[in-house]
């Protein structure tokens, strides 16, 4: 355990934990909705400081992470809980597992394996890192020593406050959406009451610098996967953060609760990319289907193939520095 950061003392003896936007007051001897944070005497601790449930090199278009070092591989890593319950959550053994007993690694011990292993980053992923901001923080300070870039593939779902501390060390984010950030999708389906936040947060990223890329789950039922609430979606992205953001849409395929909904069948998601490219999106992928032609990424001027890929895997970059080499257009890729 650690002490948190991001917490302040009630005149009743609870806790206001404001790490994520959900503001819990944890009483005395309990925990927070995410299940890693405690009150205990007054003082809220981190659980899983430190404690890895996971660790894995991974290509980063994994994550996805397409205009951000593109062929580069990182180190990912996650630990028990998350402060969403989304009832199709596909790494819900980690994320919904509410206990924590993983042996310690240190931040020295993590760089040293990144290091090793010839990673060029890290990505701290598979459940929301929001909630082991702490630890995230003290290993993203030692990366940016060491070289190494840190990414977090993250719902979004965090305070401006925590961001004073976590964008410091932070270089690129994918945020997801579920249901176009459906307000009843989200509450019915994650036990989020409000997507709003995510807006606020995706600001503040973007004020401060972080190289943003957007995905969209696509689930086949009545509640999120209307056309309108990706174009509200996509409005705002173009509005608030522009139009040369990346933008994923990406397939659902049955898990964790939702076992019974059949995967996103490919021509609903082909209708949302091409809203959002006929909104004015530049680049827009299909994920979670291998071998579709929006794997690839194109320069929005000319439609030149800068970058062919196969699922994880890169055939061929073609860019001069930022700069399609066939017309010369700048390109938002930070290579």
């Amino acid at each position: 355990m650690k002490e948190a950061s991001f917490y302040n003392v009630l005149d009743d003896g609870k806790i206001l934990c404001y790490l994520c936007a959900r503001y819990c007051r944890i009483p005395e001897g309990l925990i927070g909705f995410c299940g890693v944070r405690q009150n205990i005497k007054g003082k809220l601790y981190s659980l899983n400081y430190g404690r890895l449930i996971a660790m894995h090199v991974d290509p980063i278009e994994k994550k996805p992470l397409m205009h951000y070092k593109p062929g580069t591989w990182v180190m990912s890593i996650a630990t028990a809980g998350c402060n969403f319950a989304c009832q199709f959550c596909q790494n819900f053994d980690i994320s919904q597992r509410r206990k924590v007993n993983e042996p310690y690694t240190s931040p020295e011990e993590l760089i040293e394996l990144t290091v090793k292993r010839r990673a060029q980053g890290l990505s701290y992923t598979y459940n929301e890192p929001t909630i082991f901001a702490e630890y995230a923080i003290d290993v993203m300070r030692l990366a940016h020593s060491k070289g190494l870039f840190n990414t977090w593939v993250t719902n979004g779902f965090m305070t401006v406050e925590a961001l004073d501390d976590i964008s410091k060390y932070l270089d690129a984010a994918t945020v997801d959406f579920k249901g176009s950030g459906n307000r009843e999708f989200y509450r019915r389906h994650m036990m989020v009451p409000e997507s709003e936040p995510i807006l606020d947060a995706l600001l503040e990223m973007n004020r401060r610098g972080v190289f943003i890329e957007i995905t969209d789950l696509i689930i086949p039922i009545d509640i999120g996967s209307d056309l309108r609430d990706l174009e509200r979606l996509v409005k705002w992205i173009i509005d608030n953060l522009g139009p040369e953001t990346p933008f994923h849409v990406l397939r659902f395929h049955p898990d964790y609760r939702m076992l019974n909904v059949p995967p996103t069948p490919l021509k609903m998601l082909e209708k949302h990319a091409e809203k959002a490219k006929e909104l004015g999106l530049e680049y827009v992928y299909i994920g979670n289907v291998w071998g579709h032609p929006l794997e690839n990424t194109y320069c929005p001027h000319c439609n030149h193939t800068i970058i062919s890929r196969l699922g994880f895997q890169i055939r061929y970059i073609d860019i001069e520095e930022d700069r399609c080499p066939k017309c010369g257009a700048k390109l938002n890729i930070v290579m």
